[in-house]
């Protein structure tokens, strides 16, 4: 088998390996907020570190979601679904390094009006990259261009309402921040913590919606149920 030939096995490979990270990570950023809950089992110092975890392995879904969208184009090209103009290519490698970039620049320096700048732009690129899959997967429904599989142009429909919901998720968890600094700064009380607990009972709506749109594109890409 040469090199051409392992082109396309070799990003069905890498693409699968990103949507396991994903949501493998993700379940675990999950478990750890649903611990960080518990304010009857855990001392305050003990979900601090919990919450700390919580945003290192954050890392790991966010940076699969910033690859996943350039990786995605290039499996449908190879793969023969779509004859993905270079242009178009091209700028999905080069927004997504971006966005990873901004990702851990934004890790790295959080906190700091730098990290606030980066995730206003990461910000505008979700919106902009989610209403392209939204546009990709409802046009191709309609009318089976550039898309002609039904359950491809699904798939990238259902991808860009991921975007909405994981964009959800960071507006719901936004109020967070000051809440926690509430905890910290006058102790745990009903006063502090139902407020905090609330804004993660929100926020668990759309992680949960996240979590079964990637079971439903996973199902999709792999089974290929419509054609």
């Amino acid at each position: 088998m040469d090199l051409s030939a392992l082109a396309y096995p070799t990003l069905v490979y890498a693409h699968l390996l990103l949507f396991v990270l994903w949501l493998g990570a993700d379940v675990g950023v999950f478990v750890l907020g649903q611990h960080f809950r518990k304010r009857e089992k855990w001392s305050l110092d003990q979900r601090i570190a919990l919450l700390t975890l919580l945003v290192a392995i954050d890392m790991v879904p966010r940076s699969a979601w910033a690859l996943m969208v350039p990786l995605s184009l290039s499996v449908v090209n190879l793969g023969g679904w779509w004859d993905v103009p270079a242009w178009l290519s091209i700028g999905a490698w080069a927004v997504g390094l971006v966005w990873l970039y901004l990702v851990w620049d934004s890790h790295f320096h959080d906190q700091t009006p730098r990290a606030a700048r980066n995730r206003r732009i990461e910000g505008w690129l979700r919106w902009i990259i989610g209403g392209f899959y939204l546009w990709l997967g409802g046009q191709s429904l309609l009318i089976d261009a550039p898309l002609v599989q039904d359950w491809l142009a699904w798939k990238a429909l259902l991808f860009g309402f991921i975007f909405v919901a994981a964009i959800m998720i960071d507006v719901s968890f936004k109020p967070v921040g000051a809440q926690l600094g509430a905890v910290l700064e006058h102790g745990s009380s009903d006063e502090t913590e139902i407020p905090l607990r609330r804004t993660m009972d929100r926020t668990r709506i759309w992680v949960w919606t996240v979590y079964a749109l990637l079971l439903v594109t996973a199902f999709l890409g792999n089974v290929k149920p419509i054609q």
